[in-house]
């Protein structure tokens, strides 16, 4: 094989970014197929990206004998169903996260998965291949800061997309899955895959209200304790003023890591009445437009070189099952085991 044809499925904000990766920056991979409802879109896109075949049913399109994968980016009560229906046509799959909104069907995930083992299985938690924070899991691994006492991380969206987000919060499965679940992973990741031993949610509505319909907040955090007493404490705010910020300090016994502050996508700084300002990353996609190519080149790379990628579908398990039970803590006021 010297390349992978793939195929993909939503073609919403996210996944005309992988479209557009796949089809113009991924080495190796070709964009042969795209699936959506929206006829239009569907149309628009594959004019654009210059593919080949087009599928308003993802089931036809995975019965393709012309793709060799299959990149899910559809809601995400679907991806198990989603993956199994790949899987069963005989497609290596790439599945954006979260890997489902329950953790019933995250375990019907692992059980599919692991019916396929000859297949390559990926889930999308971009931040492991963007570059500071790879470099900051070798350092980490290395022993360079000792043995981690204290992981903290900031996840703040944009005020400028909040009411896409307010349309998406009811199906999101709340702030601690929606947004919490890349930090949980990182934590995870950094911990060498620890669970949780305690978490402890808290948060509230203190501009948008509306999220009480959903048992949700517009600021949340949480604190973590694993199974060799780390900490790690995470906030997830919707609606920062100054744009998408995203940060993390691990500290350690000999030595603290830290990346971010405001991001920013350039050394640009405006003088002006109001003094010295860079300006922020404007959402997430610019944040990680980056780590979104690499990790597909990570998939095609696996898929080409026969090997199963670091990022499994257990670790979206162990994802959303902690994201899930913060949620529990945050809505019952509780202190809770990870499990009880």
């Amino acid at each position: 094989m010297k390349e992978v044809r793939i195929g993909l499925i939503g073609l919403g904000r996210l996944g005309y970014e992988h479209a557009e990766n796949i089809a113009k920056r991924v080495p190796k991979a070709k964009l042969q197929a795209i699936c959506d409802v929206d006829q239009q879109r569907l149309e628009e896109t594959a004019q654009e990206l210059g593919v080949e075949y087009t599928f308003s049913d993802y089931e036809e399109m995975c019965r393709c004998s012309e793709l060799d994968a299959i990149c899910i980016v559809s809601p995400s009560a679907l991806h198990t169903e989603h993956i199994r229906i790949a899987m069963e046509n005989g497609k290596h799959v790439f599945c954006e996260k979260p890997l489902d909104t329950t953790v019933a069907k995250c375990k019907e995930a692992e059980a599919v998965v692991a019916a396929y083992p000859e297949r390559i299985f990926m889930l999308g938690f971009m931040r492991r291949y963007d570059r500071s924070y790879r470099l900051a899991k070798e350092k980490i691994d290395r022993g360079d800061i000792g043995r981690i006492v204290m992981i903290r991380a900031y996840t703040q969206d944009p005020i400028s997309t909040i009411e896409s987000t307010l349309k998406f919060a009811p199906h999101s499965g709340g702030q601690f899955l929606d947004m919490c679940v890349h930090d949980i992973d990182l934590c995870n990741w950094f911990t060498g895959g620890q669970k949780p031993k305690n978490l402890w949610a808290i948060g509230g509505c203190f501009a948008y209200p509306e999220y009480r319909e959903w048992n949700d907040g517009d600021n949340v955090s949480c604190l973590l304790q694993y199974e060799d007493e780390t900490m790690a404490f995470l906030f997830a705010g919707r609606a920062a003023a100054h744009g998408c910020n995203v940060e993390t300090e691990i500290i350690g016994t000999k030595g603290t890591l830290r990346i971010g502050a405001v991001g920013t996508d350039s050394m640009l700084e405006v003088l002006s009445d109001h003094g010295v300002c860079r300006e922020c990353y404007p959402d997430f996609m610019y944040r990680w437009h980056e780590a979104y190519i690499a990790e597909m080149e990570e998939f095609v790379n696996c898929i080409l070189d026969n090997r199963q990628p670091e990022v499994t579908v257990f670790d979206g398990t162990m994802a959303s099952e902690t994201a899930y039970r913060c949620k529990e803590s945050f809505e019952t006021k509780k202190m809770l085991p990870f499990r009880d």
